[in-house]
């Protein structure tokens, strides 16, 4: 085999590791009290009773306990692996959950099993997964519960009846409607099988309830807990998949089927997902999922998902429970037939950590046998093989259960070298993009300075590649002053052209684009001993981001995009196309050639580059549009933020048009912002952290302007009653005219940021006034101002405990910045003198130009 194979198998291997997982269909955990309240056994078999012992002779169990012993350092033997599980627990649970769920991006749980009491609520997987989890509502548990009720309040079985199906209908409808939702399960394959009737019938539906109701009024009944009677079961799937149908949303949540494998109270003939055939005819809006594989009918799920268009297959559960061959067989035969990215995966974990352990490295072993041996036969590229691995772990999920997540590649910590990333794993990670191509590829070290100039380094893809053959490094050195200097490649006083630093990339950060060929990465200063650069921007966020994390504050930020598109130079210089009755979310700007050339190309090619934009409408000010990016850790959405921007800007270079980021490039227009939102996801805090945090912002306000609004013409745009957010120091609840926008509890948005500033400085030093009003426990002393705040009188502003206003110019912001003691302490000193020496020397050279070169002067550069 030759070497090009080994680097391709190398670099899809980590693109497998690397790769988020949303698990579609997983299950809650036992609560740390109740782990052993089932045996540890059933995390590799579906057996019970006399059947479960004998489990420790399969191939499945085997394996288990060799990997589940190489992970916990101890003997090859179910006794030793029981006995360190057991110790794991009693000394750190959360951290050994943790590790079992590593590499998982969300959790989507069908939280329907018995003994609620016992298990964790869906959210406790949000202190272990990046994004938040979400609920799949089982319909089978609600119809019980609901059933129950009717039966036992009402005085006959037709007025039960209507009652437990409008209560039924009801909570399916909330269940639609609620975020915290996103599919829908029937398990209905255990109880009737799936050969469901083309038609539901009413008529048999009520005879059945009758005969329902008549047992519960016995004298001697049980509670109603288990629905297993074939009429009712499939009118109350069918019923469902109407009401998904008919509703409004122009998304339709998913219906999840438990098709194949599962204990022994299922008919395993009526288990095949070929029986769902007449039921996907009857709904082709409504999406479909056959979940686990439909084991041993996997053939017949692939073909299901393959010819009917809203109809997925699910290779989950397979993992562990069946042995290696047995899952390369069935990820084979859905492929047989199934187009990729009709394919998602789970774990079908449930109650113990170590199902979702197993799970993930069993599937990561056979996706890289199988599709590595597709590749050699000449099946597929590596290039196809890793879009494969994209679409069934993260891609297809995010978008059937409309997630809105961006995908960031992530090693787990398990699978890194300590230390930085070494030249190999970065050689490797490069090559998913690189390779199957005849066209040249550049690597793109980017970063932002101090003036948020973007700037970069370039690498050809052959100098890459020969640093992966050659082992050598992928960073670049820049000189030292690159953190001194202005836009026009001068120095401030006082930084000399002595030093290096080395620019070393984050591929966490990595994306195709923002052209074709071309692919960036945001990129960090380090000393040449490797050690950090506190002066560097993606550094100080860091750092905000670990000093918030040691006080539990997890934040999500979002960012909007405002941009004008002017036309480039001509005689006149820029110029703007005229508009039909260009306003903001006017239909006749949407309609302009302008959107189609520039907007929609851009958000095609972020959506390539898995950034899943969430709005697009136009704005007040003539060609001017606003981009609405998705909410993500900070440090993904910041770097998230600055692609955007440049995929946006190159679209628009390619079509004649430049885009401006200019505070207010049109006089007398609407100026254009780069309005930040924050949320605190803390889980089960964030109601008592989100007061003191943006007490904390209000308080830092002026001196965070210096960062939010970092230019001399940031302040021609902060003007009262333009929805700017005023000039006045407050917050409001949905008041456009306050600089802080409550919108909901812990989520606010911040209006007074623009796009000249640097969002890795900005957003740290708004971080960290956050974090400075938690430890302090400072309170929002100011009343919601529910007015514009500048139409209001002295004595009515003071009520609401407005006396401040924001900076003025900037001149002002920078010497609120060095009066702010507290901030600057956190954002430390030397940053803060670094900083504002840039600045004051911006300041000066934009002084220097009138009106109109000083607007074409900033044009020409964002």
């Amino acid at each position: 085999m030759d070497g090009g194979f080994h680097v391709g198998a190398e670099a899809l291997r980590r693109c497998i590791q690397s790769t988020p997982i949303i698990d579609n269909h997983a299950h809650p955990l036992l609560q740390h009290s109740h782990a052993d309240k089932y045996p540890l056994l059933t995390i590799v078999t579906e057996a019970h009773g006399d059947a479960l012992d004998s489990s420790r002779t399969s191939l499945a169990h085997i394996r288990a306990v060799k990997q589940l012993s190489e992970q916990l350092g101890c003997a090859a033997t179910w006794d030793a692996v029981e006995s360190a599980i057991k110790q794991e627990r009693r000394r750190d649970y959360a951290g050994w959950t943790r590790r079992c769920l590593a590499g998982i991006e969300c959790v989507l749980v069908d939280d329907g099993l018995d003994d609620e009491d016992a298990v964790e609520s869906y959210t406790y997987f949000d202190q272990f997964a990046p994004s938040p989890s979400k609920r799949i509502v089982r319909i089978e548990q609600a119809a019980a519960r609901l059933i129950e009720n009717a039966c036992i309040s009402q005085p006959s079985p037709a007025q039960a009846f209507d009652l437990a199906i409008a209560n039924f209908e009801a909570e399916l409808r909330n269940a639609i409607s609620d975020a915290e939702v996103v599919g829908f399960k029937s398990v209905i394959c255990y109880r009737t099988g799936l050969d469901i009737a083309s038609k539901a019938s009413e008529l048999e539906a009520r005879s059945t309830f009758a005969d329902i109701y008549t047992q519960r009024q016995a004298a001697d009944a049980q509670s109603f807990t288990r629905l297993h009677h074939r009429a009712l079961n499939e009118f109350l799937v069918h019923r469902l998949a109407q009401l998904i149908r008919d509703c409004s949303s122009t998304h339709k949540k998913p219906i999840q089927f438990h098709t194949g494998l599962g204990d022994n109270d299922l008919t395993l003939t009526r288990s095949s997902p070929a029986h769902l055939q007449d039921f996907a005819r009857e709904y082709p809006t409504v999406p479909i999922i056959l979940l686990h594989s439909g084991y041993p009918f996997d053939r017949e799920a692939g073909y299901m998902a393959a010819m009917y268009g809203n109809v997925y297959a699910d290779i989950g559960e397979i993992f562990p429970f069946i042995n290696r061959d047995g899952q390369e067989s069935v990820v084979r035969h859905v492929l047989e037939l199934c187009p990729w990215e009709k394919i998602i995966w789970s774990t079908d974990g449930h109650w113990f950590p170590e199902t979702y352990l197993l799970s993930i490295l069993q599937m990561r072993d056979v996706f890289h046998t199988v599709l590595c041996d597709f590749v050699r036969k000449g099946d597929i590229t590596w290039k196809q093989a890793t879009q494969m691995v994209q679409d069934m772990l993260f891609n297809t999920s995010n978008k059937i259960y409309d997630l809105g997540l961006t995908m960031r590649c992530r090693l787990p910590k398990n699978a890194q070298p300590s230390g930085t990333l070494p030249t190999k794993f970065e050689a490797q990670h490069l090559l998913t993009y690189l390779a199957d191509t005849e066209k040249p590829h550049y690597l793109r070290l980017c970063w932002l300075d101090y003036t948020a100039m973007p700037r970069m380094r370039v690498i050809p893809s052959r100098q890459v590649l020969s640093a992966m053959k050659t082992n050598q490094p992928l960073w670049v050195t820049v000189t030292k002053g690159c953190l001194g200097i202005l836009q026009n490649d001068t120095l401030i006083p006082g930084v000399g052209p002595v030093g290096e630093f080395q620019l070393q990339p984050d591929f966490s950060s990595l994306r195709p684009g923002p052209r074709d060929g071309h692919i960036t990465v945001m990129c960090d200063f380090k000393e040449k001993d490797g050690s950090l650069v506190n002066l560097c921007p993606r550094t100080m966020l860091k750092r905000a981001i670990d000093l918030a994390r040691d006080e539990h504050i997890e934040l999500l930020l979002g960012f909007e995009i405002e941009l004008v598109l002017l036309r480039r130079p001509g005689n006149g210089g820029y110029s703007v196309d005229s508009y039909d009755g260009h306003a903001c979310s006017t239909v006749g700007a949407m309609d302009h050639e302008v959107v189609e050339k520039v907007l929609e190309a851009a958000i095609q090619q972020l959506d390539h580059a898995g950034v899943y934009v969430e709005m697009l409408h136009a704005e007040s000010a003539t060609g001017q549009f606003e981009i609405v990016l998705p909410k993500a850790r900070p440090m993904e959405a910041v770097d998230t933020l600055i692609f955007a921007r440049q995929v946006i800007a190159s679209c628009a270079n390619a079509s004649g048009y430049k885009m401006t980021l200019h505070p207010k490039p049109i006089a007398n227009a609407c100026g254009t912002a780069a309005h930040a939102h924050i949320s605190i996801t803390s889980d089960g805090r964030n109601a008592a952290l989100y007061e003191p945090f943006y007490a904390g912002i209000l308080s830092h306000l002026r001196a965070i302007c210096a960062f939010t609004c970092s230019n001399m013409v940031s302040y021609e745009r902060l003007r009262n009653g333009v929805w700017a957010g005023g000039t006045w120091v407050t917050w409001g609840t949905q008041n456009r005219e306050a600089p802080l926008r409550k919108i909901e509890n812990s989520h606010w948005e911040l209006k007074c940021v623009d796009g000249l500033s640097n969002p890795y400085m900005a957003m740290a030093a708004i971080v960290l006034a956050g974090l400075d009003g938690v430890r302090k426990g400072k309170k929002l002393t100011w009343a919601d101002c529910t007015r514009d705040p500048a139409s209001l009188s002295s004595g009515q502003r003071l009520q609401l405990g407005i006396d401040t206003r924001l900076p003025e110019s900037i001149d002002e912001a920078l010497k609120a910045l060095v009066e702010d003691g507290d901030l600057t302490n956190l954002l430390e000193v030397d940053v803060i003198k670094r900083y504002v020496a840039v600045k004051e020397a911006e300041a000066e050279l934009m002084k220097s130009m009138d009106a109109k070169d000083r607007r074409d002067w900033i044009l020409d550069r964002y």
